[in-house]
């Protein structure tokens, strides 16, 4: 299994992030498609090709193609909407009504349930650090019903699958 080919890498200075992935790989937080949306996603955003290639490996026999397709699209998008928010916020109330003016067409058509798409759009921002997109997110999925235990065991996956691009990188580079 591809996860367990990531678990068994890992170095024992990052332990707590073998226990950590072994936990969070059970949990009963979130459905299937939305566990295993959420590793994919935030393995795409570290941009660490083994951890994508691990992680997507074994999502395949949890997810449909359009659920794969959606968790990449969360990815991708939120790569560009992290940037772009987070700049509109830093260069100050003279750009607050600017007209974003980019394609996201994937956030209205995303190939899954909302809420899914949403949670996972939310655990990228948290990777890439956009306070803006993981607030409006978690605004999102919880409209949506889901609740703040939900949200938060995306944010630890997220978190975690993070940690373990950086050790993978780390390990790597010695």
């Amino acid at each position: 299994m591809s996860i367990d080919n990531l678990r068994s890498a890992l170095p024992e200075y990052a332990k707590d992030q073998k226990l950590n992935l072994g936990s969070l790989t059970r949990s009963t937080e979130l459905n299937e498609q939305q566990l295993w949306g959420t590793l994919v996603a935030s393995a795409a955003a570290t941009k660490n090709p083994t951890v994508i290639s691990e992680i997507t490996d074994e999502a395949k026999e949890h997810l449909s193609e359009e659920a794969l397709d959606a968790a990449f699209g969360a990815a991708t998008v939120m790569a560009m909407n992290n940037v772009a928010y987070r700049a509109k916020g830093w260069l100050g109330d003279d750009f607050a009504q600017v007209k974003f003016g980019l394609r996201m067409n994937i956030i209205s058509k995303p190939g899954v349930e909302k809420a899914d798409f949403e949670l996972w759009s939310l655990a990228v921002s948290a990777v890439n650090g956009c306070e803006h997109c993981a607030v409006a997110h978690s605004n999102v999925v919880r409209e949506e019903g889901l609740t703040k235990e939900q949200v938060w065991e995306a944010v630890k996956i997220a978190a975690v699958i993070q940690a373990i691009a950086q050790t993978v990188v780390v390990e790597d580079a010695r």
